[in-house]
This record gives structure tokens, sequence and C-alpha cells, in this order.
């Protein structure tokens, strides 16, 4: 009787005990390797920067990109969408995802590509968890929340930000259900990783905003005019992703004529531009939003490159990218209402971030880790309108939404296509 009064709690513990043990050891592995890929990225964008004709030889690291792939078994990869099956599916992630991605991005930044990392991350972590879930013989739905700490890790080691980390994870899989066994878990994963991170040197990103209005009715309405164009915003940039697609694969089936046809078009447009402003990851872009140096065209042109650069088939991620073109809007925004351009570069890629991962209680969280804690009713409001006005589309069609946006109503569908 007594065995049986205490068995619950008993259970708990050892959960508790094994998760934070599987969970350090899958965060120091990602942490690690989060970290060099990290600082590869960054060396490999610097090397970019500085050497701007290096755009011209993107057709070579195309190829590469895809040799890369062949030689290690992956050309059929997926991306996010197979990791994100994965937790749902008997889809699994083969240990080779992890180098294939790790290179396959370098490629891309190498030669000018408009591409992320943090999806990158997803997929090296997705890999690594898997791999110790076998390591320490985990069963099956034990090894899917080994995925999900092993992305938490990796996403953390690169953006230092751990809090939002160890949600996604568990938030961007199903929309309306969290995986709440994965908890503890990723949040071990996240904040070891993220800790490693610091100390080999790869700093957190962090923006200042500035000033922040006081909070009235005035600047509510303001901030749901943002939220609702960033909305509109997040539409344009999933439904070009998707429609961009299908363009190249019905008319380049063969993913080399693919590639090179991608490349020629980001040359041609880096030419016109005169600039590599849209080339890379963005961040550059966003510091300049923050400076107050925003374009009125330069979400547009980031959704341009970034489109023509992943969906030839240069691997990367998208959430940078997301966060570029957020962060363009709200500068666009500020200057077009005469509003406090920080705070309308952050709410911007809040609603940005929001509108196309359709994960609000993690993009809140990132807000907090990036910007700091005193705009939090414009962060609030912000994701809140954006996530309801942007629909079911999403960056990753394999996401899923379990329940409805606007109704308390059991749906299990897609996102739009």
């Amino acid at each position: 009787m007594k065995r049986e009064k205490y068995e619950p709690v008993l259970k708990n513990i050892s959960y508790f005990i094994k998760w934070v043990e599987g969970a350090i050891v899958i965060g120091i592995v990602s942490g690690c390797i989060g970290t060099a890929f990290g600082k590869c990225v960054l060396w490999v964008s610097a090397f970019f920067q500085s050497h701007p004709w290096m755009v011209f030889l993107l057709p070579l690291t195309g190829l590469l990109v895809l040799g890369v792939y062949h030689v290690l078994g992956e050309s059929n990869n997926r991306g996010t969408n197979m990791v994100i099956e994965s937790i749902y599916s008997n889809t699994e992630i083969s240990f080779a995802t992890a180098p294939a991605v790790f290179a396959g991005t370098l490629l891309t930044h190498l030669g000018g590509g408009s591409a992320g990392r943090e999806g990158a991350a997803l997929q090296m972590g997705g890999s690594i968890g898997t791999q110790i879930g076998k390591w320490l013989k985990f069963d099956e739905k034990d090894k899917k929340i080994a995925v999900m700490c092993g992305m938490s890790g990796v996403f953390a080691a690169l953006f230092g930000t751990p809090m939002a980390a160890a949600i996604f994870s568990m938030e961007v899989i199903s929309i309306g259900v969290m995986y709440y066994a994965a908890l503890v878990p990723c949040v071990f994963s996240a904040f070891t990783a993220a800790a490693l991170a610091r100390f080999w040197g790869l700093m957190p990103e962090q923006f200042a905003i500035g000033a922040v209005p006081a909070w009235s009715i005035e600047t509510a309405i303001v901030a749901v005019g943002l939220a609702a164009g960033c909305a509109l915003v997040s539409e344009l940039f999933c439904i070009t992703l998707h429609t961009t697609e299908h363009l190249y694969k019905k008319y380049l089936p063969s993913p080399v004529w693919r590639i090179l046809s991608g490349a020629a078009i980001v040359i041609v447009l880096t030419l016109l531009t005169g600039s590599t402003r849209y080339n890379g990851s963005g961040v550059s872009l966003i510091e300049k939003c923050f400076e107050g140096e925003g374009l009125p065209w330069d979400f547009l042109m980031k959704i341009l490159f970034t489109t023509v650069t992943l969906e030839a088939g240069f691997k990367g991620g998208e959430i940078v990218p997301t966060l570029t073109i957020g962060a363009a809007f709200g500068s666009f925004f500020a200057f077009l209402f005469g509003q406090p351009v920080g705070l309308m570069t952050a709410c911007g890629m809040l609603g940005l971030f929001v509108g196309v991962t359709n994960c609000p209680i993690s993009t809140l969280l990132l807000g907090f880790e990036l910007f700091g804690y005193e705009a939090m009713p414009f962060f609030v409001l912000v994701i809140a309108v954006s996530f309801s006005f942007s629909g079911y589309y999403s960056l990753y069609a394999s996401q899923k939404f379990i329940y409805s946006k606007t109704r308390t109503e059991f749906i299990n569908r897609k996102t739009n296509k």
C-alpha cells in the first residue's frame, strides 16, 4: 500500500534524474557543435563581406552543396520539415544530416547566398538528439524528446536565447499542443548549450531598442497597426517561398540547373542593387534598421533574395532572414508614421517571427532575451495580433495546426501552401 502511494513520486524523480542527465549530455554535444558552427558562419560571413567578388563563385559553391549532400546520401533531405515530421511520425533523422547541413550552410554563406543559420541549427540538433538517443538506448518515444533537446541545444548555442530555444522546439511541431514531457529536458539542454557557447566566446545576440514610449491607447493602436502589417508581410513571405519552390521544381526539375539558376539570379540581383546589403543572413541589415538606416524596400528585397536562394537548393535557414525582414518592415513603419525606430524595428522582428512560425510563447521569450523587458506590453500585443491575423501560413509545410486560431475547435490540419 505504501509503495503504491509513493509510486507516482518515485516515477517523477526517476524521470527527472534520467532526463537531467540525458539533457546535459545532449546540451554539451549540441553546445560544442553549435558553437563551432556559429564561429564558422561568422568567419565565412566576414570573409564574404570583405571579398564581395565571392558572389561570382556562388554557382560553384552551389554545386559543392549538391556534391556534399550526394556524397553523404542526403540528396532527398527535406530540411527542417523532416525534423518536425520526426516528432509525430516514424521519420528518422540520419547522422549525416548534421555534417551535410553544417557544410552546406557554410558554402551558401561563403558565396553570398541569402540564408540564415537557425534552420540549420534545428536540423543539426535533430540529428544530434537522434544519435545520442540511440546511444543512450532510449525507446522511440524518448528519442523524440531527445530530438527536441538537440533542437533546443543548438538553437540556444547559436543565438544565445535559451528560454526561447527551450520552448520553440516543443511549440513548433503542433500548434495548439505543447509536448510538455520535453519541458525539463529542453530547458536543461538549452541552458547547458548556451552556457557552453558563451564560455567558448560565442556571444548572444542582443539589440538596444532605445527609449520606449509610455503605454497608452494611442501607442496600442500603433502597435496593432504594425502587427497587422507584419501578419500580411509574413503571409507574403510564406506564399513567395512556397510558390518559388513550386516554380523551380516545375520548370527546373534538375537540382543542378535549379541551383545554378538560383545562383545566377542572386548574382544579377546583387549587381543591380550595387551592394551586398541583402546577401548573407541579414544581421548587418538588422543593425542598420536599428540605427535608422533602413530603406523602404529593404523588406521586399530580403524576401526576394532569401526566396531565390533557399528554394534553389542552398542551405541555411529562414529564421534570421525572417527577423531581418521584420526589422526592415518595422523600420519602414516607423518612418511612415513617425514612431520610435528602435521599438518599431524590434516589434517588427517579433511580429514577423510569430507570423511565419506560429509560436507566440517562443516569440515572446525571444523578445525578452533580445531586447529586454521594458517594452513588454508592446511585444505581447504585436505578437498576439500578428499570430491571429497571419492565418494558417507557415515556413514549415510539415507543421500541424491541432486547434483553430479563432475558435475552440479541433482542426488537425496542415499549413496553407
